[in-house]
Parts: C-alpha cells; sequence; structure tokens
C-alpha cells in the first residue's frame, strides 16, 4: 500500500451534515431569503451556503422549530467521516530568507495516538523521541524582554537539538508558537533532520485552509495573515503540522484532548532499544491565560506527573506561578495577610472578576500542592543557570527515578554535563557493579563522553572488559562494522559462517595474524590462551578429567601444527625481551615485555585498519587502565 493511499485510508476528515442554527430568534422572512443565506450561521460555525448538510428546520414559523431550538449542536451526532482530503507537504511563501517545507495532514479530533506515531515515524520518517517538550503560553501577541526571549530561545534550541528531542505546540503565527518559531529560525540547525518542532492545530482557525486542500502534493502557502481576520496562519518555521477537524469553523479548543493522547502514548514508549527507560516529558510555560494555570494543574496532577518550566518576567499566568510558587516555600500555604493582594493582582492581570479570581486562586494553590513538581527559572537571577540545563533537569526531577534510570536517560540524551553536575555527585551511594551495564551501553552507542566520565568516577576497565565482555562487544550488530568483521573472519578461516555464529576472542587472533600476513602471532590464539579459554567456557571437563593434574605438572611436547594456510612472505617476528610492563612467556622460553592482548591487537588494528569510534573507545580504556 502506497503512502498515499494508506493515508487516506487511515485518516479523516469532518463535516457538518445537518444545519442548526447558532442564533435561536425566530426570523419573519422564509429560509430562501438572501439576507439570511448571508447572515445565518450554523453551530458548527459556517453560514447556509456554505453548508454541505441540509436544513434541520425552517428559520421562519414552523411546527419543527421548538424541537430544534432545544437541540444541541455536538461533534459525534452533526458531523460525518469521510477520507482526507488535505496532505502532503508546505511551502511556506514569505520573506524569511531560510526556506521552510512542512508535512501536514488533516485528520478528524478523535484519531488513534497510535496512529499517529505511525504517521510520524513511518510516512514522515521522524525518528523516536528522547524527549518530549510541550509548550504552552498565551495565544495572542505579546511582548518579551530581550534577555528573556533570549534566554528560552537558546535554552528552548540546544535542549532539542542536543537530545534529539520532539517540540510541540499550537503551531500557529503568533503567541508562544511564533517565539517558538522564531527560536528555531535563530539559533535552530539548517540540517532539517534534527528540526522535529510539530505543530498540532485546529483546521477551521487557520487562514486559507481551502489553499491545503490536496492529497499527496506540494502546496503553496502564503504565512502571513490578514490583520482584520480572526483566523491564523500557520508557522513557517515547523517542521510537521497535525491540523485538527471537528467540523467547526473559527473555533479552537479541539486540538487539546488529541495533544494530551498523543503526549501521553509517546511517554509510555522506550526512549532508547538498549534502555527501559519511558520517554520523558517536560511543559514549558511562557506567559498565557487562565486556561494555561489549568493545564499546568492537570500536568502535576496525572498518574505520571509531568514535570512544568515556568519563565518568569514572560507575564500573566508565568508570572502568578513563579509568586505563588516564592510565597509558599516555607509550609506549602499562603499567608492571609498578603491572600488579598494576590486577589487584586489575579483580577489585574487576567481581567476577570472578584469570583473568577478567587477560583484563579484555588487552582494556583492546588498546583503548589505538588510543588516539587514545578520549577521556576528566573533569567534575572544571578546564579543563572543555563535554559536547556533547567529544562533537562526539569524532566529528570519529574521521572521519580533512580539515580541509575537517570544516568540512563542522560546516556540516551549524549548529555555528559547533565550526569556530572546532577547525578555523579559527591554523596552519592552506587552500589557494586552498578554502573558497567551503563559502560557497556556507552560504549555500544558511541557515548565517547560518558566513558570519559565512568573512567573518571571510578571505573576500571581492567575489571570491566572480562573475555565474554570483549565477545560480547563483538557480536553485537553494529550495522557495517559487524559485517565487514565477519568477512575478514570469514576469509581468515577460509570457510562460510553460519548466520548464528558468534564470534570468539580466539577468531579475533586469527584475524590479526591474517592482516598483519603473519609476521606476528597473536596472543589469542596461542597454547596459554586457548588452555585458559576453554578451562573458562567448560569447567566441568576440566575438573572432571584425573589426568588433568598430571598434565599440569609434566606437559606433553607440542605436537607439529599443520600446515597454515597463510603465506609468509618474511621471516616470522621475535618478540624483543624488556624489563617494563607486565611479563608474559615467549615462544624462545624467556619473559618478554607484553601489553595485554586486548591493547595490542587493538593498537595495530586500529592503526592499520583505521577501525570505528567504538574500537577507539576500547582501546583508550584499556591504555588508560
Amino acid at each position: 500500500m502506497s503512502r498515499c493511499t494508506w493515508i487516506q485510508a487511515t485518516f479523516c476528515k469532518r463535516e457538518c451534515v445537518r444545519f442548526l442554527p447558532a442564533s435561536r430568534d425566530h426570523h419573519r422572512c422564509y429560509p430562501v431569503c438572501q439576507v439570511c443565506q448571508s447572515l445565518v450561521r450554523c453551530c458548527c460555525g459556517r453560514l447556509i451556503a456554505e453548508h454541505v448538510g441540509p436544513y434541520s428546520g425552517l428559520l421562519g414559523h414552523d411546527s419543527g422549530s421548538g424541537s430544534a431550538e432545544e437541540e444541541e449542536w455536538s461533534v459525534l451526532q452533526h458531523t460525518s467521516l469521510s477520507p482526507t482530503d488535505a496532505f502532503g507537504s508546505l511551502d511556506f511563501q514569505g520573506s524569511s530568507k531560510r526556506a521552510c517545507r512542512a508535512k501536514y495532514v488533516r485528520l478528524s479530533c478523535d484519531s488513534p495516538p497510535e496512529l499517529l506515531v505511525q504517521l510520524m515515524l513511518r510516512e514522515w520518517h521522524m525518528e523516536m523521541p528522547k524527549l518530549v517538550i510541550t509548550v504552552h503560553g498565551g495565544t495572542d501577541n505579546f511582548p518579551l524582554s530581550p534577555r528573556v526571549c533570549q534566554a528560552f530561545s537558546t535554552g528552548l534550541v540546544t535542549a532539542a537539538e542536543s537530545t534529539g528531542a520532539w517540540i510541540l505546540t499550537d503551531g500557529i503565527n503568533t503567541g508562544v508558537s511564533k517565539y517558538v518559531g522564531d527560536a528555531v529560525k535563530l539559533y535552530g540547525s539548517h540540517d532539517h533532520r534534527k528540526r522535529n518542532v510539530v505543530g498540532i492545530t485546529p483546521w477551521g482557525i487557520i487562514e486559507n485552509n481551502s489553499d491545503l486542500i490536496g492529497r499527496d502534493g506540494l502546496r503553496h502557502y502564503q504565512a502571513l495573515g490578514n490583520p482584520l481576520s480572526k483566523r491564523a496562519s500557520l508557522n513557517g518555521m515547523h517542521s510537521h503540522f497535525l491540523l485538527v477537524d471537528d467540523g467547526t469553523m473559527g473555533k479552537s479548543g479541539c486540538q487539546i484532548d488529541l495533544r494530551k493522547k498523543l503526549e501521553r502514548h509517546i511517554h509510555y514508549q522506550k526512549i532508547h532499544p538498549r534502555l527501559p527507560q519511558h520517554v520523558p516529558l517536560v511543559c514549558v510555560v511562557v506567559e498565557g491565560g487562565p486556561a494555561v494555570l489549568s493545564v499546568v494543574l492537570e500536568y502535576v496532577c496525572r498518574t505520571s506527573p509531568v514535570p512544568v518550566l515556568v519563565f518568569e518576567g514572560t507575564g500573566k499566568a508565568a508570572d502568578m506561578l513563579a509568586l505563588i510558587h516564592k510565597q509558599t516555600a516555607v509550609d506549602r500555604k499562603l499567608d492571609s495577610d498578603i491572600k488579598e493582594d494576590v486577589l487584586l493582582r489575579i483580577q489585574e492581570t487576567f481581567g476577570v472578576e472578584r469570583s473568577e479570581s478567587s477560583e484563579l486562586l484555588d487552582i494556583l494553590l492546588e498546583c503548589m500542592e505538588h510543588r516539587e513538581l514545578i520549577s521556576i527559572f528566573d533569567s534575572e537571577s544571578e546564579d543563572l543557570q543555563e535554559a536547556d540545563v533547567a529544562i533537562l533537569s526539569t524532566s529528570l526531577r519529574g521521572t521519580r527515578a533512580s539515580p541509575e534510570e537517570q544516568l540512563s536517560l542522560t546516556l540516551a540524551w549524549d548529555r555528559a554535563d547533565i550526569a556530572k553536575d546532577y547525578i555523579l555527585v559527591y554523596g552519592q551511594q552506587w552500589q557494586v557493579g552498578s554502573l558497567e551495564q551503563i559502560m557497556l551501553d556507552a560504549l555500544i552507542m558511541d557515548r565517547v563522553s560518558f566513558v570519559k566520565l565512568l573512567i573518571e568516577n571510578g571505573m576500571t576497565m581492567s575489571h570491566f572488559l572480562t573475555i565474554s565482555r570483549l565477545e560480547q562487544l563483538y557480536n553485537i550488530q553494529t550495522g557495517s562494522s559487524h559485517h565487514f568483521l565477519r568477512h575478514v573472519i570469514a576469509d581468515a578461516k577460509q570457510t562460510r559462517l553460519p548466520a548464528v555464529y558468534r564470534i570468539s576472542l580466539i577468531d579475533i587472533g586469527m584475524v590479526i595474524e591474517y592482516l598483519i600476513g603473519g609476521a606476528y602471532r597473536s596472543t589469542y590464539t596461542r597454547k596459554r590462551f586457548r588452555t585458559m579459554y576453554s578451562r573458562l567456557h567448560n569447567p566441568a571437563k576440566e575438573t572432571s578429567n584425573p589426568f588433568s593434574k598430571a598434565r599440569k605438572v609434566a606437559p606433553a611436547p607440542e605436537a607439529t601444527p599443520p600446515r597454515s594456510h597463510f603465506r609468509r612472505t618474511a621471516q616470522p617476528y621475535r618478540h624483543q625481551c624488556s624489563s617494563i610492563g607486565k611479563r608474559w612467556p615467549c615462544s624462545c622460553g624467556s619473559t618478554e615485555s607484553r601489553l595485554w592482548p586486548g591493547q595490542l591487537w587493538l593498537a595495530n588494528f586500529t592503526a592499520r585498519w583505521q577501525w570505528k569510534p567504538r574500537r577507539a573507545i576500547w582501546e583508550t580504556a584499556w591504555l588508560r587502565s
């Protein structure tokens, strides 16, 4: 099934099919009157002439008008589903110097979130996020001071691009969504694969949404809207748009439930195939009206609570949250002597009456019952930390995970600075061997900074890299390097390896000798190492043999080795005896200075074949140990 066919078969649009007049006043004219056709709207927001469904009753005096007045419009009863007719790519036309294109799709407000994730991962080829940053705030244009704006912009983009996060907004070209777009424009990467800014926008409020109708094509869209229009334009710096349709026009709010379901579904996905942790979610609040306070309360009261970072100094809801957070720092209760001043400030800030301000204060105080999940970022503070660090540390605090799990999260983000400052701190107790799995994951995931950080914090590589763990590293499917190693082993052994063949260190020794051309004999192929290797893998056989002790006392002379299939082009290499380093038995009967076998073959193999960064990590770790 092609992508176009799959999207049409999976996602639907909604259209109102029953005209229910929004005005309950009786008209003295007939429904065919041109004035009524121009002025009367359905509850879905469309005019009579724009409506696709039949009338639900006469607009004048009729027997059924009473029942029509009592009927309430609903999405399920008055709209019908049909295959979506708007999806593809958007080419934003405007004054921006950066060429921006975005994927978009029009879909129903009750679309399953698992299908949305499948659309974004398989059809739009987005990568599974390691963090979700959902930004809430004002929808109208509001001013920000230059310092706060720069802190928000740099912090948001740095946190998202360094961790591979998704940013979720309303997607419109006003309010906080516009500030997010400006941040991506000024500080974001030019690599479109790193720009994962998803706008979840109501279809009915989009300016010129008829220009988006088309199936799997490139549509040109003008981002500059009409200043006299009540509708909003899409922001041109977003990379993907989910246009939520509930059958209404000019009304917002249908995207809220779908956005919550999508965030919750992504939160339960694994952050990485090797790690058991789920994708963390963090809410960022910038300005906002009274509705933002309810959003914050809903986040912190969830079964899996979502941490909230509030940017103080942006105005309205953000500043009120910061004020109450500071005033309730002692015992989580607001002093009675300042309660009246807070109520007056809420009235002035939101322009509401006394009764509504009391309700908003109750919401604020209820949010403070979970104040450990709410962090305040003050850009004017002297001990100011970077905004990206504040976002990531807030998301860590909200996970309520153990130090090992938090360290795994920072490993997935590749943010060793967060792990160093907030997790691997003085006084933190670690169980014996608890960091070994983190080190193994860091080696496999090519996290060089984490390998260095773990070594600095006491990880001993000589104890970590055992024979079994070395073989585990060699047998991990790592793409082209693993296939290349299997091909070299097959050439060295002059046989075809089965698909389930497990690489051993003896095979690695044969590869070293094969690549060097017979000028060096690896320790992995010597009799002493083979005996130790066999004893390690077959301990029962060694202990049950009654002649094993006699063999250790008087070893039999070594039989003549079979003819090697290597073509020797020079005299065999003889090791020079030295008094530096560890001493291993030499073939001539003396002791010689030898690096540990892993050090020696890694040094030669990496220098000759320019092995990948993972091999360089092992080499550096061995040389340090």
